[in-house]
């Protein structure tokens, strides 16, 4: 879910490959003529899809299913248009360069201007950061669950086993980046097969009664909506992906490329609710809203819940091995995305004081900041979910949902997509993101 600097290489799952490599758009006469490529817009719908699908639908069922049913349902129905309209936003907002094959960052600075685009930039590294964070708190304790739990052994120190853990990731991709996140793009596939096996093999479990002893009252459920659309936005964004698939589009389909990007989006986002709500609804069912607040009690993914509640062999060690694999490849993708964005920081502050930063030192710095962080974090075994109602969501709600609809709002680049109902949706679903910090603050608290 990386954005901005780290377009190429980022999202839940690290699968933000460029699928237009292989071959390049048509020009001179042939570009006059935009029949859709089915196979070049399948491969960008697959690699969407694999950006959003990873850790993150792991904790979606603990947030989604813990205020009861009516909450679910809304956030069903709601989560398709939500992720539709606004990635078709932030589509739009790229394409309105007047410099052909230029990225976020630099429509960005191109609209709002240096100092806003900097601004802008900060944000993405927000929303990127607190993610590395997660992924460092949610791999030690789905380790040391399955070392106590499901191996029988002593629980390790803490601090040791989260230093360990993060240090290897990192390590992985400082020795060995470009091998490994190719390698973490085709972990995706298996992933997803895997994730649908268990959304099916929970069926037996279901019990359609779980919601009948929890509490509807409206206030209750409006307070559970609230605080679950900022995890939907995180489980749901590919955003990391959208720059470099518009670019595709436009090199491929010139004057077309926006109708034909709103196709693949839309397909894109009808697969990913029927496959992630789907599997939310199954462990839903299976667990109970009790059951789903005692795994946030743990602050433990979803998978890693089930191998110590269900009597199967097979999630008691399927479960935290998925967890790892997605934990891992979502921290991958990360981080590559979080040491360019503060690398990117930290140069422009070096040259600021008139200075020429050298690259050896800017990475090492980087390395060692991000490391201390996240195990920080790790150590400290901060909330997942809070982090991610509190911080991410928001974040990734301003620069998904609100700055593309006020640059649509404001600038004459634009302006062919002013006036549209769903800009006022995508607007006020946005704000409710946004909100959510500080109702959690002044209301819920931490």
């Amino acid at each position: 879910m990386s954005t901005g600097p780290t377009d190429r290489a980022s999202g839940d799952g690290a699968a933000a490959a460029r699928p237009d490599a292989g071959g390049s758009a048509a020009t001179g006469p042939e570009a006059e003529h935009h029949a859709p490529d089915r196979r070049f817009e399948r491969t960008w719908m697959v690699s969407l899809f694999g950006t959003a699908v990873g850790a993150g639908i792991l904790f979606l069922p603990i947030n989604a299913g813990a205020g009861g049913l009516w909450p679910l349902v809304v956030a069903t129905v709601l989560i398709g248009p939500m992720t539709y309209l606004a990635h078709r936003g932030l589509s739009r907002f790229v394409s309105a360069s007047d410099h052909p094959g230029s990225d976020i960052t630099v429509v960005a600075r191109d609209l709002f201007g240096e100092a806003a685009g900097q601004v802008i930039t900060v944000l993405y590294l927000l929303s990127i950061l607190p993610i590395v964070m997660i992924y460092g708190i949610a791999i030690t304790n789905t380790v040391d669950d399955l070392l106590t739990v499901q191996l029988g052994l002593a629980s390790p120190s803490r601090w040791l086993l989260s230093g360990v853990l993060v240090a290897v990731l990192m390590l992985v991709m400082i020795l060995g980046q470009r091998i490994m996140l190719v390698a973490m793009q085709w972990l995706v596939y298996p992933l997803i097969a895997i994730l649908l096996g268990i959304s099916v093999f929970l069926i037996p479990h279901w019990d359609f009664g779980v919601f009948l002893s929890a509490e509807q009252s409206p206030a209750r459920m409006i307070s559970a909506l609230i605080l679950v659309i900022p995890v939907l936005i995180f489980a749901f964004y590919f955003a990391a992906a959208v720059s470099q698939f518009t670019l595709a589009m436009q090199r491929r389909y010139q004057g077309e490329a926006d109708a034909r990007a709103t196709v693949v989006l839309r397909r894109t986002t009808a697969l990913l609710v029927i496959f992630t709500m789907g599997f939310v609804w199954s462990c839903v069912l299976a667990l109970g809203v009790d059951g789903l607040r005692e795994a946030r009690d743990a602050n433990l993914p979803v998978l890693s819940y089930l191998a110590q509640t269900l009597d199967s062999p097979i999630i008691a060690y399927l479960g935290p091995a998925v967890a790892i694999a997605a934990i891992s490849s979502s921290f991958f993708g990360h981080y590559l995305g979080a040491a360019e964005g503060t690398a990117g920081l930290v140069r422009s502050g070096v040259k600021a004081m008139g200075r020429t930063p050298s690259e050896k030192a800017v990475r090492g710095s980087v390395a060692v900041f991000i490391f201390l962080l996240t195990w920080g974090a790790a150590v400290a075994d901060l909330g997942v979910l809070d982090m991610i109602e509190t911080l991410v969501g928001p974040v990734m709600a301003l620069v998904l949902y609100l700055m593309p609809m006020y640059a649509i709002h404001r600038f004459e680049a634009l302006r062919r997509f002013r006036g549209l109902g769903s800009n006022v949706f995508v607007t006020v679903a946005g704000f409710f993101a946004v909100g959510c910090i500080v109702y959690r603050v002044v209301v819920v608290g931490f």
